[in-house]
């Protein structure tokens, strides 16, 4: 974080007189080292690790925040912790990070681990990265819920997944946590050598000026010998090193150097200069003395003073004092100082620094807790951030058997599995599928005719074996897979669901009328099931008519993607759409990916008011982890194919809280209780009511919308949850920014947006981060009735409505909008 401390005229004290200053002590001298709960301080001679002082340390906070004692386990070591455990490790010092610690605990119990003493740890060679180390916790003080935590013993050690701690160059146990965090297999918050660099402000102003290209204040310093960690090149805008062998009868060159730099163009919009020396050893000090910039006689002897103390590590620095910008509002929350030069703002970076900022902005935030004031989002933000990046290491190498490839809409995973690490053994059907060179294992298997999955799940299983494959976990998030998944983990004894509740959440006319007998709870999940009945031949069109009123929509059994969906009216509408879709989709080869592999059954269902929205879940054995709920606009009767689409929802929290509790209680009645999820549901005046489950990651532009406005990824939750591992997601999430988007049709706008030149126009707009394209397909999909949507465009801004005009605005400009398809009719819902 870059600090926004301006130089102070104040006398130049030394290092030694303003040693209180360091980090948050700058706020409260002496912070959590007032007293031991037993009213004394272990001797330092009993104590040569510091452990025991550190653990009375951490008494004395937790009683200070209202908190019990830590609970001492060590005696009953804790057993079967094995690699797929997810542990944060914070190594050192526990006043900093306790706010983390105790987040963390609320967030995923026994996660965190706090190491006290070098003896608590130790380090291994890295099975999987050759010449790094894994770290191995036998001790720690762990973190539940409700601010408990316990001082346990782990048999055998428990491996790190994150590590951070105390890295500030001069505390006493800095050399202990750089070494144990030094050159590991598992992402760490930071190290030694890079809390020095960051606390050199001559490294990080030359960084910032030539890697970031950020203004900084015009810098003059003064340093010894080679440096190894300051770049040798000093062509840095704004940055000027003078290297010295000795200090001392510097005289002259000073003198040339500081006329130089205050007469220089550099200098010419600053009136005052401050002369101070910087290094590690001068972290959170005030040595600093300012002067006019006429004042050149008095700014080198205030150089050649400094010059006298002056050690390998540290140098003296002349700059800028840069005026902060004198605005009639408070500027926006920037780490930056905002300063005013001929008429125009600008943002200057001053420094960098490793814990300082983590240091004060906990305090400050404990401080204003004792008083009252509600919990800040630091602790949070910062334990998600770790409990994320100790996750995404756990996923890594691990090896996933993938089943269904899909089509261009989930190119996406190929590039996350990537990112990832993740080792992808892919079942498909297509052996030409454009993934084949994309995974680490190609099995090419017929699966298509998917009322034969029992059988197809015992030859991909021999197909496995004969390989020689033993996947950590399996899963499907295309939606004619999901039960030949489901049916695999079962053989192979892996986390999912039962293919039984698969099965039902498959077929909707089973889902609803499985629904219609769960009577328990409050409401009970038959309250959101619809009247539906299954049509299998014409026979069971005038059977359904008189348990479904009209108008009602017919579509098919195990249908995806909307296809063939239609309100109808009467029983004759009913009788010559079911002709027409039994004529033209018969199987999979009529129109792939459709569901029609299960053949082409429908359903007649009643047709239920209101407004329609997504309900995007993370479920961990029947415990709700995160839900998304994203809002649709209204469809073009008689058909039902999606237009428009929102994130966030525009509905209030606590009807948003009934989609999500109604979407939750319907997957757990049938039986999802593991997986990630994505709910279709209508509100209406009876409330939410249920249209279909689909037991998969939420398709089309979900992932990506979600992630984008709310920063968590399906994909990683659901490969985290195939694997058995709780996600750690968002507490409160709140959005970035939010997102409108439009279908775009191949019949409507195939040739705007082709032989038109729209779609390199959009591609270019995305390339700006102006717009997000989903693309569906490669081409445009089916005709007809039986169209699906090709492209997804969305414009994203800080409000709904700023987002709504801009979608709005690019849709007149480039011809989706159109009389036929009205774009703005279809945003209007979006209130």
């Amino acid at each position: 974080m870059l600090s926004v401390d301006q130089p102070s005229a104040e006398p130049a004290p030394m290092p030694k007189e303003q040693e209180w200053a360091a980090g948050p002590e700058a706020l409260c001298p002496g912070w959590l080292e007032d007293e031991a709960p037993d009213g004394e301080v272990p001797e330092a001679g009993g104590d040569a690790d510091g452990a025991t002082h550190a653990y009375e340390l951490l008494q004395s906070a937790l009683r200070q925040e209202g908190l019990p004692r830590t609970l001492d386990r060590s005696a009953e070591p804790r057993t079967g912790f094995g690699p797929l455990d997810t542990t944060v490790c914070i190594l050192g010092s526990p006043t900093a990070f306790l706010p983390v610690l105790l987040e963390g605990g609320t967030r995923c119990p026994g996660a965190m681990v706090l190491c006290l003493s070098p003896t608590w740890a130790s380090r291994v060679p890295s099975e999987a990265i050759p010449g790094a180390w894994t770290l191995l916790l036998s001790r720690g003080v762990s973190f539940e819920v409700g601010g408990h935590s316990a001082l346990e013993t782990f048999v055998p050690p428990r491996r790190a997944n994150y590590v951070t701690g105390t890295f500030a160059p001069g505390a006493p146990e800095s050399s202990w946590v750089g070494e144990l965090a030094r050159d590991l297999d598992c992402p760490t918050g930071g190290s030694l050598p890079l809390a020095c660099r960051l606390e050199d402000p001559v490294g990080t102003r030359w960084v910032l000026a030539t890697r970031a290209r950020l203004p900084v204040p015009p810098t003059l310093a003064f340093v010894l010998g080679p440096r190894g960690h300051v770049p040798t090149e000093t062509d840095a805008p704004g940055v000027k090193l003078v290297r010295l062998e000795d200090p001392q009868g510097q005289e002259a060159l000073v003198q040339e150097e500081v006329g130089s730099f205050l007469g220089g163009t550099a200098m010419e919009p600053y009136s005052q200069v401050v002369v101070r020396p910087s290094g590690w050893r001068w972290r959170g000090t005030d040595a600093r003395s300012s002067h006019g910039k006429q004042e050149g006689a008095a700014v080198a002897r205030a150089v050649g003073a400094r010059l006298g103390g002056l050690r390998e590590e540290d140098s003296v620095l002349l700059e800028a004092l840069v005026p902060t910008a004198r605005l009639p509002a408070p500027p926006p929350r920037v780490d930056f100082l905002l300063t005013c030069l001929d008429d125009t703002l600008e943002l200057v970076a001053l420094s960098a620094n490793s814990q300082r900022c983590l240091e004060t902005c906990l305090l400050a935030e404990a401080m204003g807790h004792a008083v009252g004031q509600p919990q800040g989002d630091v602790p949070q933000l910062l334990a998600e951030a770790m409990l994320h990046r100790a996750q995404r290491h756990l996923v890594e190498g691990k090896d996933i058997l993938l089943i269904g490839a899909g089509g261009v809409s989930k190119s996406f995973v190929w590039e996350a599995a990537r990112d990832y690490g993740l080792r992808i053994h892919l079942v498909e059907s297509d052996p030409e599928h454009f993934a084949a060179g994309l995974v680490q294992t190609f099995l090419p298997y017929d699966s298509r005719e998917h009322r034969r999955d029992e059988e197809h799940a015992e030859h991909v299983a021999e197909l496995l074996r004969h390989r020689g494959l033993r996947p950590h976990a399996c899963l499907s998030y295309w939606d004619d897979c999901v039960v030949l998944a489901a049916l695999l983990c079962q053989r192979l004894g892996l986390p999912g669901c039962p293919p039984a509740a698969i099965r039902v959440a498959k077929q909707k006319s089973r889902t609803h009328q499985h629904l219609q007998r769960c009577r328990r709870g409050r409401p009970p999940p038959a309250a959101f099931a619809v009247p539906c009945r299954r049509l299998r031949g014409h026979g069971d069109v005038e059977r359904a008519a008189g348990a479904v009123p009209f108008p009602a929509v017919a579509k098919l059994e195990f249908g995806a993607g909307a296809v063939g969906v239609r309100l109808v009216e009467n029983v004759g509408q009913c009788h010559a759409h079911a002709a027409r879709l039994w004529r033209d989709l018969r199987d999979d080869a009529d129109h792939p990916g459709i569901g029609l592999g299960w053949g082409n059954a429908m359903l007649l269902m009643e047709y239920v008011p209101g407004t329609e929205h997504d309900v995007d879940l993370v479920v961990f054995d029947g415990r709700l982890l995160g839900a998304w709920v994203s809002d649709n606009g209204p469809t073009r009767l008689p058909g039902f194919l999606e237009t428009a689409a929102c994130l966030p929802s525009c509905l209030p929290t606590e009807r948003q809280a009934q989609l999500v509790r109604a979407a939750l209680q319907c997957c757990v009645a049938c039986g999802l209780r593991h997986g990630v999820f994505n709910v279709e549901l209508k509100l209406g005046p009876a409330g939410p009511r249920l249209l279909e489950i689909n037991p998969r990651m939420g398709g089309f532009y979900l992932r990506d919308w979600i992630r984008e406005v709310y920063g968590p990824d399906l994909l990683l939750a659901a490969v985290l949850v195939a694997l058995g591992v709780p996600p750690v997601l968002p507490a409160r999430p709140s959005p970035r920014l939010h997102l409108a988007g439009v279908m775009c049709l191949g019949s409507e706008h195939g040739e705007v947006l082709g032989a038109g030149g729209g779609l390199e126009t959009l591609r270019a707009l995305q390339g700006r981060g102006l717009v997000r394209l989903n693309r569906l397909f490669e081409e445009t999909a089916g005709a007809g009735e039986y169209e699906e949507p090709w492209l997804s465009v969305a414009c994203g801004a800080a409000t709904r409505a700023q987002a709504c005009q801009r979608l709005l605005g690019l849709c007149q400009a480039l011809g989706i909008d159109s009389p036929t398809y009205p774009v703005q009719h279809f945003l209007s819902h979006f209130k």
